[in-house]
């Protein structure tokens, strides 16, 4: 058996338990496609991300993320939860406060360190006003919806009244799950709940992912979204999971930058056959 490393780190989160889970697993080289699927299914969790060392001068490293059952287009928490494990010095991959990312579909991701955790950048995703009957079926609402123009990946926000209906959803998970994109409900924040600007859930079945706890990916659809409306560039965030996980959102200009400290909850090798 050989073995690599391994780091199950807690993104958005300040504490164990909390936040959203990530795998993250430097390489020396790409596995088959099928070995980096087969640890994303055992991981059973969303994300695993891989990172091999790019040498083509773009950026410090190559990043992948794959679900249990896909690899997908652009994930936020586990990127913060790359940088977290690639930006601290005992790990051994070099010193420094940022470190850069090129990727497949997303183009190159940036993350820094701060004084209270780290800060993501990720290009926004745009969204106009459309029509999905069968997608507000499933979620057993009547809200204004929103698909996504551009972006990295099949998005749609459901813009529904109140955080009290954000938190009220119970989707139809299988006729979601025959829906190929993913699934944002948002709703201005409760003082007297969240405490935050803005309030979101994020359900993507057909990505394996019934619903996800903490989803960088979608506040890059929700800051462009909320600071139109809202009418400023900064917003505070909660996704309102099970685990949950706050949010600091920026806009800068094709970008938006996502703060948030992470925690590591466990450190080891993970073991392949020869």
């Amino acid at each position: 058996m050989s073995g690599l490393s391994y780091w199950h780190v807690d993104a958005f989160a300040d504490r164990p338990f909390a936040g959203n889970q990530a795998a993250v697993m430097p390489l020396s080289s790409w596995l088959p496609d099928a070995t980096l699927q087969a640890i994303g299914e055992e991981n059973a969790f969303a994300e695993t991300a891989f990172v091999v060392r790019d040498t083509t001068g773009t950026a410090d490293w190559e990043l992948r993320w794959f679900t249990p059952t896909s690899e997908v287009a652009l994930c936020g928490h586990a990127t913060l939860a790359a940088g977290h494990v690639l930006l601290d010095p005992k790990n051994g991959f070099g010193a420094g406060d940022t470190v850069t990312f090129r990727t497949r579909k997303a183009g190159v991701l940036e993350v820094r360190r701060t004084d209270t955790g780290y800060e993501l950048a990720l290009p926004i995703t745009r969204v106009e006003e459309g029509q999905y009957s069968s997608l507000l079926s499933a979620l057993h609402v009547k809200a204004p919806l929103f698909e996504s123009v551009s972006g990295a990946e099949q998005t749609t926000i459901v813009l529904l009244e109140d955080e009290a209906a954000v938190r009220a959803l119970h989707p139809d998970m299988r006729a979601l799950s025959k829906i190929d994109r993913m699934v944002i409900c948002t709703a201005p924040g409760d003082p007297g709940e969240s405490g935050t600007d803005i309030v979101s859930r994020v359900f993507v079945p057909a990505w394996g992912v019934p619903e996800d706890s903490v989803t960088g990916s979608a506040h890059a659809a929700l800051a462009p979204f909320w600071a139109e409306r809202l009418g400023r560039d900064t917003m505070s965030a909660f996704q309102a999971s099970r685990r949950g996980g706050l949010l600091q959102c920026r806009m800068d200009g094709e970008r938006v930058w996502l703060g948030g400290p992470c925690v590591t909850v466990v450190e080891g090798q993970f073991r392949l056959p020869e």
